[in-house]
């Protein structure tokens, strides 16, 4: 379905679309002490401009002047969900079929020319309006941190024992988790502003698959339903412990959740007008505040068992971000490790590969 076919939802909340795991893990990341400084302090000390700089160095601003139907469906996509200020698109040189939204504070999108080339205009649009969904939820605060992790941790490996005792491969798995129960919410935003689940599910299985011809969008989600009744213990453990690293679920659980988000009549309520309106979201449920004590308790048994102790972790790293701190010390060999000398963060890094979509 077209874009301009879809409806529009005016003052819709996130919270009509959120999946419940995205929302307790949120809520959880924000009621850990510390945590909340230690993730502005990554985020807040230059590096958004310095981001805005490489982005405008290394990628083509899109508009109404430059690739302007990518453009228009781009905000298409935004008004789709009411979404006042369409965020900025670029459009960066990547073979891969991807998409990802950084920056604190203004978020960006970025697109990969793989998609964009490879893919119709109808699934290129499942992406945008993946991407947009990830805006209205806020997610690009705790991507853009994610996404600062990263690229520090890539360019700090080969500093042998500068970084020991720092957390932040401690933050950067608790992150992760919470990525990919954000990503779970942006696949129900992609759903309802294309207007057709199936179309998220397809893209879904051609992004795990590639732009194959032949692929049986049926066959996918019978593979999904497999996937998700497997009963070898072993078999979950795995890929549990596989998925641990990655910022996105496995393409068949998305799919599995999408379509389970679906058959419970949600996607067909929101569809008819029953939504959250922004501020009108109703108060926590005590089976929220559960899930939410539920990710709190994983979080801090992972920052707690990785580093010794979560409070004395966090304040490590709130330290080490100071300016003037270790992470000024790390970033002063320069000439030597190609690092930053403000900082420590490689400006000439490549964009992260992965499913970022």
């Amino acid at each position: 379905m077209a874009l301009e076919l879809s409806a529009r939802y005016d003052q819709i909340s996130p919270k009509s679309y959120e999946h419940p795991a995205d929302r307790a893990a949120t809520a959880a990341l924000r009621s850990i002490p510390l945590m909340d400084t230690v993730i502005k302090r990554l985020v807040g000390i230059g590096h958004e401009r310095r981001l805005r700089q490489v982005l405008i160095g290394n990628a083509v601003q899109v508009s109404d002047q430059q690739v302007p139907m990518l453009w228009a469906r781009h905000c298409q996509a935004a008004s789709v969900l009411d979404i006042a200020r369409t965020p900025e698109l670029f459009i960066t040189q990547t073979p891969l079929a991807n998409a990802l939204t950084v920056g604190a504070k203004r978020p960006m999108v970025i697109i990969y020319s793989g998609l964009v080339k490879d893919y119709p205009n109808d699934e290129v649009d499942v992406v945008l309006a993946h991407e947009i969904g990830h805006v209205l939820s806020e997610h690009n605060y705790y991507q853009t941190a994610l996404w600062f992790l990263t690229l520090l941790i890539a360019s700090t490996s080969g500093l042998g024992g500068a970084f020991a005792g720092v957390p932040l491969r401690a933050i950067y798995l608790v992150l992760l988790e919470w990525s990919r129960a954000a990503e779970l919410s942006a696949d129900r935003a992609s759903a309802l502003v294309v207007g057709d689940p199936l179309a998220t599910c397809k893209m879904l299985m051609r992004m795990a698959g590639g732009a194959v011809d032949g692929m049986s969008l049926d066959a996918f989600l019978a593979q999904a339903a497999r996937y998700a009744d497997e009963e070898d213990v072993l078999a979950r453990w795995s890929r549990a412990w596989v998925e641990a690293y990655l910022s996105h679920p496995f393409a068949v659980k998305r799919t599995r959740e999408l379509m389970n988000w679906v058959s419970d009549g949600s996607y067909d309520r929101i569809r008819g007008g029953a939504y959250i309106r922004r501020g009108q979201e109703p108060a926590a449920t005590a089976e929220f505040q559960g899930a939410v004590a539920h990710y709190r308790e994983r979080f801090v048994r992972v920052l707690s068992t990785a580093t010794g102790g979560l409070e004395r972790a966090l304040r490590q790293l709130e330290d080490w971000l100071r300016p003037g701190g270790r992470g000024s010390e790390a970033g002063g060999g320069a000439s030597d490790d190609g690092l930053d000398d403000e900082d420590g963060f490689d400006e000439t890094a490549d964009f992260p590969d992965g499913s970022e979509s």
